[in-house]
């Protein structure tokens, strides 16, 4: 864009690209008070060429990273690389982290190298920073952010940003070709003490509208898609202000969707990126949405099969529960794939054997087990439990399963993940935070 003052550089990573194109859709709708030209580097070099571009063109430059936590480190190691690249520029670009890592570990992620985070729910908050960066205007102090003192190197956390309802802002652009899962709910009632949704995006659920379904639908067949996906924890909870389902709100927008679509889209839900909670499923469900989704993959998240390990965990169900979904999704014709957590907290080999056994007897009814070993994250209440390790005799069992295809999944590599997560923890709780007055 001719003329423009801002350089927006996105670290633009495979499988993190969802949350992207969202701020990116926020941009349309509160775009920033100068021109800016947006580049999606695919590599860090690409990112270091346009800091480097940029700043010799006398333009302002700010790089934006969003990663999860198991991505961290590398995410610092590629900030290095492009502050290596760039010495000649030291402080010229403005360097911007964000997401469920960045909002739960502010202070390792500056000291990492950044300049500063984007804390919780990112839209308006980004859409304001970048209108700072581009205006040359003081970023420091606005909502939802935070950044080291430079005299004292103590983290200074501004107030929390304020939550909007999910129509404000889309989950793409509209006048981009990028597009994702629609996001349906944002937040999480049930809190699960291993997880770091809820404690992002606050434990209630918020949900976008029917309305604004059919708009981002629109804008999907439009560019010629035919297949709409959906962002939720918990696909039955749409409508749902609490534990009951409403199906009633759930077909209405799988019926809008297939109305806005027309004879040859498909819908796919309670499937990748989201799951239906066991106790939601019942054979009214499983009905309803076989007459709107052309998925017949479903993902049912268990976590255990253990119910003192669910009940430590907050899970709110038990594990008889599951193979009651299991049952009733294979009797009406879907594939359960069941999400399996191993090594949680309180996991003896007694309660591993648990879960193995529930495996074996799910795998025998149909379903395909997707085994997930357990890791602290930050931002959890479960952020400061020793890394999940399998049970040898667990071990075994996975491996046996495996030859007959009943299992999945990358429980190993996750275990070295988890060992990294244990043994960096965050210094912030024996270090004084200041926080900035309201403006």
């Amino acid at each position: 864009m001719p003329g423009h003052a801002l350089d927006l550089v996105v670290r633009y990573r495979k499988g993190q690209t969802y949350g992207v194109h969202t701020l990116i859709a926020a941009l349309e709708v509160e775009p920033p008070s100068v021109p800016y030209e947006l580049h999606l580097a695919r590599t860090v070099d690409e990112v270091a060429d346009r800091v480097c571009e940029g700043v010799e063109a006398g333009r302002r430059v700010l790089t934006v990273w969003s990663f999860y936590s198991p991505d961290a480190v590398t995410a610092a190691q590629e900030l290095d690389e492009v502050r290596a690249a760039t010495p000649a520029f030291p402080g010229a670009a403005v360097h911007l982290a964000g997401g469920v890592h960045a909002t739960a570990e502010p202070l390792v992620t500056l000291r990492a190298g950044w300049d500063a985070v984007a804390i919780g729910e990112g839209e308006r908050t980004f859409t304001r920073f970048v209108d700072a960066v581009a205006t040359g205007t003081d970023w420091q102090g606005l909502p939802g952010t935070a950044h080291l003192d430079p005299a004292t190197g103590t983290l200074v956390k501004n107030r929390t940003a304020e939550r909007l309802p999910l129509d404000d802002f889309p989950s793409f652009p509209a006048t981009r070709n990028l597009t994702s899962p629609i996001e349906i709910t944002r937040g999480c009632i049930y809190a699960c003490r291993f997880c770091q949704t809820p404690f992002m995006f606050s434990a209630r659920f918020r949900h976008r509208s029917v309305a604004s379904v059919r708009e981002h639908v629109r804008v999907m067949r439009a560019r010629g898609l035919r297949d709409v996906r959906f962002i939720t924890p918990t696909s039955l909870s749409y409508g749902s202000p609490d534990e009951t389902p409403d199906l009633d709100a759930v077909e209405e927008l799988l019926a809008a969707c297939r109305e806005e679509l027309g004879p040859h889209g498909r819908v796919f839900f309670g499937s990748f990126p989201s799951e239906l909670r066991p106790e939601h499923v019942s054979a009214e469900a499983l009905r309803m949405l076989k007459r709107h989704v052309h998925n017949r993959d479903v993902i049912i998240g268990a976590q255990s099969g253990s119910d003192e390990v669910l009940a430590a965990s907050g899970r709110g169900h038990g594990a008889a529960v599951v193979e009651d979904a299991v049952r009733l999704a294979v009797q009406e014709g879907f594939r359960p794939n069941v999400d399996v957590i191993l090594g949680m907290p309180g996991e003896g080999p007694q309660e591993a054997m648990a879960t193995v056994a529930m495996m074996e007897r799910l795998a025998d009814l149909g379903a395909r087990i997707h085994a997930h070993t357990f890791m602290p994250l930050p931002g959890t209440p479960w952020r400061d439990e020793p890394a999940g390790r399998i049970d040898d005799a667990a071990r075994r069992s996975l491996a046996v399963l495996s030859t007959r295809g009943g299992v999945y999944g990358s429980w190993e590599r996750q275990e070295g993940i988890a060992a990294d997560l244990a043994g960096v923890r965050s210094p912030e709780a024996g270090h004084r935070t200041h926080r900035r007055r309201r403006r």
